[in-house]
């Protein structure tokens, strides 16, 4: 009967796989436009075409290894099989996707983080007699890392005949930081009236570094509250560990028993609803 079971999930997950290899283009790309609609930056790391084949993959793979578990483990009920697959299935689907999100955020955040150095670079560039383009490309070479990809970018742009303010205002559509709609925002401003720019640019600096200190003693003060979230969630996989040892027949009806896997869902859920719910009360946006 296990064999049985095994064998029809191997080969559900094994079609699905083959089904993902024959996805056409235009289907993928019709998904992905709207997938992609709000978090472009993810095009840096994966095409959209691939991050969908590898979601159904993951979603197939993580449904059938869950029903396997659950079936070795004595469990054959389809109210119980079906929830819990639909649900590991969801969790696959968009697990990759948020993975890449994740690293599309970091890099947003190391851009951000070196851009008061960058700026206090332009503008004693700019002190020492250079215009903007020959300034900009000055400081680019010294540059490494995130940002200077993004400004080697916009140099790129400005040489196939752009503007450098329209080149400033892509990197703003790119980079989705108020540091840098603050920087866009000042160049392009300052270039179309004619205003000082290097005296601009001193205040920006100030500017900057005023919201950066404000933005650590957040951190700071919101550390614990974020310590405390992580804690509290870690806590019931922590203690059924410790339980386990101790007194494994006790807990063994929480893995062999359709009861015990509703029970371990529900505490699942509810252990995630609680995470979300106290990080969003500790996370403040500056």
């Amino acid at each position: 009967m296990i064999l049985t079971y095994a064998a029809v999930f191997l080969a559900i997950g094994f079609g699905c796989w083959l089904l993902t290899l024959t996805v056409s283009q235009s289907l993928a790309e019709r998904y992905t436009k709207e997938h992609f609609r709000r978090y472009d930056n993810v095009r840096r790391f994966i095409a959209p075409e691939t991050l969908l084949q590898i979601q159904i993959v993951a979603a197939s793979l993580a449904a059938a290894l869950l029903l396997l578990l659950l079936v070795f483990s004595g469990v054959y009920s389809p109210f119980i099989l079906i929830p819990a697959g639909a649900a590991v299935c969801v969790a696959g689907f968009f697990a990759p996707f948020l993975f890449f999100v994740w690293k599309a955020r970091k890099r947003q955040e190391l851009i951000a983080s070196k851009l008061l150095d960058f700026t206090m670079a332009l503008t004693n560039s700019m002190k020492a007699g250079m215009a903007l383009p020959q300034a900009l490309e000055a400081v680019t070479k010294r540059l490494s890392g995130p940002i200077q990809e993004e400004f080697q970018q916009i140099l790129r742009e400005y040489r196939l005949g752009l503007e450098l303010t329209e080149a400033f205002e892509r990197l703003g559509t790119r980079v989705v930081c108020e540091d840098v709609k603050l920087l866009v925002t000042t160049i392009k401003l300052t270039t179309r009236t004619g205003g000082s720019l290097v005296e601009v640019l001193e205040e920006m600096v100030v500017t900057i570094r005023q919201r950066t200190e404000f933005q650590e003693k957040v951190k700071t003060l919101t550390a614990q509250g974020r310590f405390e979230a992580l804690a509290i969630s870690l806590s019931p996989i922590i203690a059924f560990g410790v339980l386990w040892f101790i007194d494994r027949e006790l807990m063994e009806p929480l893995l062999t028993t359709g009861i015990g896997w509703c029970a371990l869902g529900i505490i699942a859920a509810l252990i995630a609803v609680g995470f979300f719910i106290i990080n969003k009360i500790v996370t403040i946006e500056v």
